[in-house]
């Protein structure tokens, strides 16, 4: 696999951001757009940027929501941006401490199966050492075994299963 780095979305990948948009509604899975924010809403890249801004701080955050850092992963060979993933700063609310989670991501269709997803994990583990976070909780669905094996590769450790509107969501906890 060739290496990746997280960075920042920034208006130097607002092609690279709007293909993966594209790439991921063309997917026609609600799942696809994981840890992508309000991608799936924004019609360009700089209202997407606006939005995670404002999603970055606790003063700014938009009520009903926790603080989060989204990320585009990156990579190093062409500066294809292969996916996104995001950290939510802490879960103190009910859906995110139930089924949602820590961390959400998604892997652009075309670059799925090739370990990114693994990688991007790892790299996103990272950045919540760097907060000075204990533990992290990450979740998957049932019928998303390529999740799982993410999840797992990672350390997760398997807590319960839960099930929210018909579909079983299998928790993991990731101690760091």
């Amino acid at each position: 696999m060739e290496e990746l780095r997280l960075v920042s979305p920034s208006m130097e990948y607002d092609g690279e951001i709007m293909a993966l948009r594209r790439e991921l509604q063309d997917a026609k899975d609600e799942d696809y757009f994981t840890g992508c924010g309000s991608l799936k809403k924004c019609e360009t890249t700089m209202e997407w940027l606006s939005a995670l801004a404002k999603m970055e701080n606790a003063d700014t955050c938009p009520k009903g929501k926790v603080p989060s850092s989204t990320y585009l992963a990156v990579r190093g060979s062409d500066h294809k941006a292969v996916g996104i993933i995001n950290l939510r700063h802490h879960i103190d609310h009910p859906v995110l401490s139930v089924w949602s989670g820590h961390i959400g991501y998604s892997v652009r269709p075309s670059e799925r199966g090739r370990g990114y997803g693994k990688e991007m994990l790892r790299l996103n583990l990272q950045k919540c050492r760097e907060r000075n976070m204990d533990k992290v909780l990450i979740t998957c669905s049932r019928t998303n075994p390529a999740s799982e094996k993410v999840i797992l590769a990672n350390g997760g450790v398997f807590e319960k299963e839960v099930c929210i509107d018909g579909d079983v969501i299998k928790r993991y906890w990731i101690t760091l």
